[in-house]
């Protein structure tokens, strides 16, 4: 079964869409008539444009090494600023992410990454528990990447975690570059929301539900 979802959400300020497919546990790709293995989700479409090319850039990553295939479109007033675009792209991305056990059943619930880039380590650790809660300590070097304003990595996962309901715990354990340590929590945010939302035979609590 693909596991696909969708989720638009339109204000005054934003205009966002969003659509992924989300993983699902490895298994041995089928043959085809040649003989040759098919690549199935290995040729995953990922588009992403929000009008912000360093969001995009992480946003890709995200999906990319979480497994997640769909696309992301949103336009806002960039000429205010970044802030309304990253924390509502937030907003949708948690949204959607808070359907899938309503829409498909179970999930493994728990993930956790550990992603080095460079200079820099970035650590997520989930619980798809539908309780929202956020810890957050990232001390980036430099205020900024390029263009885009660092504080508002903290706007779009705040706005993820509390609409996915999710418990979110990211930990950048150190870093020399700004542009490095952001990319490292993206990719590793991606893994572990990957894995906390395989598919599971049952409910993964004592209490029989989240």
């Amino acid at each position: 079964m693909v596991r696909n979802l969708e989720v638009s959400r339109t204000t005054k300020e934003t205009d966002i869409f969003a659509s992924l497919t989300f993983p699902e546990p490895f298994r041995e790709p089928p043959q085809e008539e040649s003989g040759s293995p098919s690549q199935g989700f290995r040729d995953r479409v990922i588009s992403v444009d929000t009008g912000i090319p360093f969001f995009d850039h992480m946003l890709q990553a995200f999906l990319f090494h979480g497994g997640f295939a769909g696309e992301i479109r949103a336009k806002g007033d960039l000429e205010i600023d970044d802030h309304h675009t990253v924390e509502d792209t937030g907003i949708v991305l948690g949204t959607l992410f808070s359907r899938v056990t309503e829409q498909f059943g179970p999930v493994e619930r728990f993930g956790h990454s550990l992603v080095p880039m460079d200079d820099s380590l970035g650590e997520v650790v989930v619980d798809a528990c539908g309780r929202s809660y956020l810890v957050y300590q990232v001390s980036f070097p430099q205020p900024w990447a390029g263009r885009f304003d660092l504080a508002l990595v903290r706007e779009f996962f705040t706005g993820f975690a509390q609409n996915a309901r999710i418990n979110l715990h990211i930990l950048g354990r150190y870093g020399l570059n700004g542009h490095h340590l952001a990319e490292a929590l993206f990719k590793a945010s991606g893994r572990a929301l990957g894995a906390a939302y395989l598919p599971s035979k049952g409910v993964r609590s004592t209490k029989g539900v989240l």
